[in-house]
């Protein structure tokens, strides 16, 4: 009997659950009275956080896979004893979550690359960024102004440059212009841009996808970027030489990327950049990437 693959998923207490009241205790208060209140407030249960609603939909694409399983990791600057909490919450809310780290208060990413993790999901830009240093995709969640409708279907988007491609193009259009930067694109238009921090996160989807027929998948993703012709011949040439799929493409030449990401319908978008992030999470929720020159 054959083992099935894997798409192991870290996320955060914060970014699972609303923790924002006992957070507050710990910053005016300390440590000692921040464990003290969790322990006295273990039996209510937790408001559900920005995460709540994909970690729903991930799990639930379970019950439809047969050659892979997807898994949820709890990552918590928690002590086990006031995780009890978190913990009772997931049982509540009938979340198959049962692997957990409880740091005691020492940052949660360092297990990231034991538990095997392709996304590292958290309210803590600190974690995010040395999550992003060992090589995982990772992204602080915003929250987001309104809650997308549930639907079977999980929709993943993603920004291009110093997100699933690396930010070398990015670079070139930061320290000498546009106009160097398209010259530059339609000279390597042949040549595949470097992955990158989302590159093996979006590969693993793609092994999902490729278990069902054209559109039968549970999953859709989508390239949203700023790029527009001829700057487009690269990106298309470059998934083409990963054989990855993506499912739409959207080449937006500088429009704003809020409006084509509610249309699209996205649970979840990942940019590099705070400006389009911030205009995102009005409409879908919105993960910071802080990877490349314009995080520098």
């Amino acid at each position: 009997m054959s083992v099935p693959k894997q798409l192991v998923i870290a996320i955060s207490s914060r970014a699972l659950f609303n923790l924002d009241a006992s957070h507050q205790v710990y910053i005016n208060q300390g440590l000692e009275a921040y464990s003290q209140y969790q322990i006295e407030h273990e039996e209510e249960l937790l408001e559900k956080g920005e995460a709540f609603p994909l970690v729903e939909k991930l799990l639930r694409l379970n019950e439809v896979l047969t050659d892979h399983r997807v898994e949820v990791i709890l990552l918590s600057r928690n002590s086990a004893d006031t995780g009890l909490r978190v913990f009772n919450s997931i049982e509540h809310y009938k979340l198959p979550i049962s692997r957990a780290a409880f740091c005691g208060g020492e940052d949660p990413y360092r297990y990231i690359t034991a538990f095997g993790c392709h996304l590292f999901l958290s309210t803590d830009p600190a974690d995010v960024r040395l999550a992003l240093r060992e090589g995982v995709a990772a992204a602080t969640l915003l929250a987001s102004k309104k809650q997308k409708d549930p639907g079977a279907q999980l929709r993943f988007a993603f920004d291009g440059d110093a997100v699933l491609f690396s930010d070398e193009s990015e670079r070139i259009y930061k320290t000498q212009g546009l106009e160097a930067f398209a010259k530059n694109e339609k000279e390597a238009a042949k040549l595949p841009l470097t992955g990158g921090p989302f590159k093996p996160f979006l590969a693993a989807l793609h092994s999902i996808q490729s278990e069902f027929e054209p559109g039968a998948s549970p999953i859709r993703t989508a390239l949203v970027t700023a790029r527009s012709a001829p700057a487009h011949e690269r990106v298309i040439r470059t998934l083409r030489a990963w054989n990855i799929r993506i499912d739409e493409s959207l080449f937006l030449g500088g429009m704003t990327k809020a409006s084509f990401l509610k249309a699209y319908g996205a649970d979840v978008f990942f940019d590099d950049q705070q400006v389009h992030c911030s205009a995102a999470s009005e409409h879908v929720a919105t993960g910071h990437v802080p990877h490349g020159v314009a995080n520098e």
